[in-house]
């Protein structure tokens, strides 16, 4: 049995054979993956949603599907992430969102991500949250600043070599304390 949560209006849930083709579309569209090394092909698209599925059968929390209530529609995805090992601030937990292009600019990274958090405090009673993304990417910085979350440091990603155009970072973080204290 996996986690669903649900906003006023977003479900986040487990992940669905029928979600496979519009997260292709969303992993193979260059703008959605303009700061990602590349877009996804239909097999790296289809393995990413089996594993996020597969860590919410085994944790019962991860990376949801996120659908629009009032339709049904899958516009893309949020969740949490373990990250152990990769980072010279691991381990942590980060949080995540990709959503169609046309949903962009209406809220709903900030109302998926709030749910996150609010799981992610409250039923797993973490610590702390981090976000990142590559210093380009403004619109994402802005949903993380949106969320209470506060800028740490800059980084170079591990998996991006000198010659890479994104490979310098930001990472922002929350704790439990300042996302109770926001919601007051």
């Amino acid at each position: 049995m996996s986690l669903k949560l649900e906003t006023s209006r977003l479900i986040l849930r487990a992940w669905k054979n029928s979600d496979l083709k519009p997260f292709y579309a969303l992993n193979s569209n260059p703008e959605v993956m303009r700061y990602f090394p590349a877009c996804l092909t239909r097999a790296q698209s289809d393995a990413l949603a089996h594993k996020f599925q597969s860590l919410i059968e085994t944790q019962a929390w991860g990376v949801w599907a996120v659908e629009l209530k009032q339709t049904g529609e899958f516009i893309g995805c949020t969740g949490l992430h373990a990250q152990p090992y990769q980072f010279t601030f691991s381990p942590c937990t980060e949080i995540v969102w990709r959503l169609k292009q046309k949903y962009w600019g209406n809220g709903f990274a900030t109302e998926a991500a709030t749910a996150c958090l609010n799981f992610a405090f409250d039923s797993l009673n973490l610590d702390q949250i981090v976000a990142f993304t590559a210093v380009q990417n403004i619109q994402s910085q802005a949903v993380m600043q949106r969320l209470g979350m506060q800028f740490k440091d800059y980084f170079n990603h591990p998996a991006l070599d000198d010659s890479s155009p994104l490979q310098r970072h930001v990472l922002y973080q929350i704790t439990a304390a300042q996302f109770s204290n926001r919601k007051e």
